[in-house]
């Protein structure tokens, strides 16, 4: 394939062996091979037909994304092969997808690849959906000490390179079936999980509830609200307050801190609510009730 194309476009390069600058680059077409290369075509050596007939049996190749591994590319064909036979593989070690994303034009993916090899011990193969999103696959560490804090990442690259990022880490998993659907649904959880949490870093636990109220019907969402808040469907204050109760343990020393709000104050809160809907939310599972529909509220339209 490779000399075939050659002698049909002499001008013809490869990947590996261009200066890869930006402004370079943009005068080439550029297309991956069966065997992981990367060939470059100039533009003007390509009729329209020619660009059509290309593109029917070769992958379009985007160079302001990393080359990717042998590591990357293996992970690549497997998602995409999908394992249709539906028989369970075991991997050498337990993986998880890890989903990032990245405010556009903060940092280009070449960048952030190489900030990121700083924070593991190993290369660890990074798969692009597109500039600003894409999933980490992480081996899961031989010991707990060793686990990657995904909070720490965020912390250095905003503070050296001022990139604002999140992540969503999936389950670990050793024996699966379809690994493409697995990469799908961990790009789909983390979208979705994402609209509901302002927080940076989230797991696939803590996403559970924004997954199941995504499923539900808008109706239902306004009736759950409508039961549970009542009278509170649209105070601001109390909501946020009830809200930061929950994500703070119940605990109502850490939930003053956190809002800066004096402990009587707090409590004139919490009892506010506690009386007017008859919920008490110092027990968890009452808790747990009032915090979905405190998702719904916020998503009831």
């Amino acid at each position: 394939m490779l000399k075939e194309l050659q002698n049909i476009f002499p001008s013809s390069i490869l990947y590996d062996k261009f200066n890869h600058e930006k402004s370079e680059a943009d005068h080439y077409k550029w297309f991956l091979l069966t065997n992981s290369q990367i060939i470059g075509i100039p533009k003007n050596d390509l009729s329209e037909k020619d660009l059509a007939l290309l593109s029917t049996f070769l992958d379009p190749y985007e160079t302001n994304y990393p080359l990717l591994t042998e590591s990357e590319q293996r992970w690549k064909e497997r998602i995409q092969e999908n394992n249709e036979s539906g028989i369970r593989s075991k991997t050498s070690q337990p993986f998880r997808f890890v989903y990032f994303s990245i405010r556009e034009d903060q940092i280009d993916p070449k960048s952030f690849k190489e900030s990121l090899y700083e924070f593991f011990s190993t290369p660890v193969p990074i798969l692009w959906e597109n500039e600003k999103e894409g999933i980490i696959i992480e081996s899961k560490p031989k010991n707990d000490d060793e686990s990657i804090s995904y909070n720490q990442i965020i912390d250095v690259l905003m503070s050296d390179l001022y990139v604002n990022i999140h992540f969503f880490a999936g389950p670990y998993a050793e024996h699966i079936k379809k690994t493409g659907d697995y990469y799908q649904a961990i790009l789909s959880s983390a979208r979705t999980a994402f609209t509901y949490s302002d927080k940076s870093v989230l797991s696939y636990s803590e996403s559970i509830p924004f997954l199941l109220i995504d499923q539900t019907s808008t109706n239902f969402r306004q009736e759950l609200a409508s039961a549970v808040l009542q009278e509170f469907t649209e105070d601001e204050d109390i909501l946020q307050t009830v809200k930061t109760f929950i994500q703070c343990n119940l605990n109502v020393s850490v939930t003053a801190k956190t809002l800066y709000m004096h402990r009587n104050s707090l409590q004139y809160r919490l009892d506010k609510f506690i009386e007017r809907t008859g919920i008490d939310i110092r027990h968890f599972h009452e808790a747990m009730s009032v915090y979905i529909a405190l998702l719904a509220n916020v998503h009831k339209g």
